[in-house]
C-alpha cells in the first residue's frame, strides 16, 4: 500500500501525537518505522469501522476536561479551570469514558479517581493537546501576517491596554525582532476566560481571581479615589467620603461591577443615596467625564493615576474601598521565557504614568514565575 491507509491518507504525514490512535484506527502496527511497509493485522483490521468511530467521536472538550480533573484531582477544579461547571465538566469526562470503551475513573465516596489506564493515557493527551496548542499559535501567527517565531498574546483592561501598551509594544517589540504581540481588551471576567481558554498567555485581572486555574504572577494594592476637574470645591479636602457627595453629580463605573457594589456599600451605610448622573464602563471613560465636570467619579486608584494626563485631580475616598489586581497566567505550566519580561515593561510603564503612591507592588502567589525585578 506504499505508506497509505485503506482510505487513502498518507499515514507518514499524522503528527507524532496522533499515530498511536491512527495506528490503531488503521491496523498499522510496525512500531519503530510508521508508516513505512505497514503490516495490516487481522484482529485490527476487523476493529477499524469501530476505532474509526471512535477517532471521529473523540472531541477536543473531552481531552481538555481529562487533562484539567488529572492535574487538579477534582471536577471542580477542573470546572474551575476551564471556566465550565461541574455537572458539565462530569458529563465530558463520562462521554470520553463510553467513547474509549476503557475504564478511566473509579467512583468511591462520590468521588472520581483515576484509574491506572487513566494515569497511563495522561501523557498521550498532554502531547495531544499541546499539539493543538502549537497549531493554534501557528494559525494566530500567520493571521497576524508573518511566520514569526513567536506569538504572546496579553489581555488587559481597556484603560491600561490604550494608556500604556502603545509604549511597552514599541520597546519591546524592537527589542525581540522575531516576537509577535497581541494585545486584547476585555473585562476581568473575560480576561480570566480568555487565559484559561488559552487565548491569551497573559492577562491582568483581579486577584485573588474567581478560578484556580490562574497563577498570578505579579500583584498590586491601590484604593479606590475620588476624580474630578481641577478647581472643584471637593479638591480642597484632604480626602472625600459620602457625607461630602451629598448633591454632587457622580459618574460611577456600572453596577456589576464590584468596585461600584462596595461604593453603593458605603452609601447605604451613611445612609444617603448617590445622585449618579452617568454610568460608563471604563475608569478611563469616567475620568474623562470627570475632566468634563460631567459629575465626580470613585474609581481605582491606580487606573486614574493612568489617567492624569487628561487633566483630572485625585483625592483618597473613604471609607477605605482596598483593590488589589495582578498579572495571571494559566496554573501548572510555565509562562513563555518572555512573559516576565514584558511584565515587567507593563509594570514599569504603569509606574511611571501613574506617578508614586498610586499603588503598591505585592509579593507573588508562591511558586508563581518572578518579574524582571523580583
Amino acid at each position: 500500500m506504499n505508506g497509505e491507509n485503506p482510505d487513502g491518507r498518507n499515514v507518514r504525514s499524522i503528527a507524532p501525537g496522533w499515530q498511536p490512535y491512527a495506528k490503531a484506527a488503521y491496523g498499522y502496527v510496525n512500531d519503530e518505522k510508521f508508516g513505512v511497509n505497514p503490516r495490516p493485522r487481522a484482529s485490527i483490521r476487523r476493529a477499524g469501522p469501530a476505532l474509526r468511530t471512535l477517532r471521529d467521536r473523540m472531541n477536543f472538550k473531552q481531552l481538555e476536561a481529562f487533562l484539567a480533573f488529572m492535574t487538579t484531582g477534582s471536577t471542580i477544579e477542573a470546572a474551575q479551570r476551564l471556566g465550565s461547571s461541574q455537572p458539565a465538566v462530569s458529563r465530558l469526562l463520562s462521554q470520553f469514558e463510553a467513547d474509549l470503551g476503557v475504564p478511566l475513573f473509579v467512583r468511591r465516596k462520590g468521588r472520581l479517581h483515576p484509574t491506572a489506564e487513566a494515569e497511563s493515557l495522561l501523557p498521550d493527551v498532554q502531547n495531544m493537546i499541546s499539539d493543538a496548542e502549537s497549531l493554534h499559535r501557528h494559525v494566530n501567527q500567520l493571521r497576524l501576517g508573518g511566520q514569526r517565531r513567536t506569538l504572546i498574546r496579553v489581555q488587559l483592561p481597556s484603560t491600561v491596554a490604550q494608556s500604556v501598551m502603545p509604549a511597552v509594544a514599541e520597546a519591546f517589540l524592537a527589542d525581540h525582532p522575531d516576537v509577535a504581540l497581541e494585545v486584547l481588551v476585555g473585562t476581568y471576567e473575560a480576561s480570566e476566560v480568555a487565559v484559561l481558554g488559552r487565548e491569551a498567555d497573559l492577562a491582568l485581572v483581579r486577584s485573588p481571581p474567581m478560578n484556580s486555574g490562574l497563577s498570578m504572577l505579579l500583584r498590586l494594592a491601590t484604593e479606590a479615589v475620588c476624580v474630578m476637574p481641577p478647581g472643584h470645591p471637593l479638591q480642597a479636602l484632604d480626602a472625600i467620603g459620602p457625607a461630602d457627595l451629598i448633591g454632587v453629580d457622580l459618574v460611577l463605573l456600572g453596577r456589576q461591577r464590584s468596585l461600584r457594589q462596595q461604593i453603593d456599600q458605603a452609601f447605604r451605610q451613611g445612609r444617603m443615596m448617590p445622585q449618579i448622573k452617568a454610568e460608563v464602563h471604563s475608569v478611563e471613560m469616567a475620568c474623562r467625564l470627570a475632566a468634563q465636570g460631567i459629575g465626580v467619579s470613585i474609581v481605582n486608584g491606580l487606573f486614574a493615576g493612568l489617567c492624569q494626563d487628561m487633566g483630572i485631580v485625585r483625592r483618597p475616598f473613604r471609607p477605605v474601598i482596598d483593590y488589589c489586581v495582578g498579572m495571571a497566567a494559566l496554573a501548572g505550566q510555565p509562562p513563555h521565557p518572555l512573559v516576565p519580561e514584558l511584565i515587567q515593561r507593563i509594570l514599569d510603564a504603569m509606574t511611571e504614568r501613574a506617578g508614586p503612591g498610586a499603588f503598591t507592588q505585592l509579593a507573588p502567589e508562591a511558586g508563581a514565575a518572578p518579574t524582571a525585578s523580583a
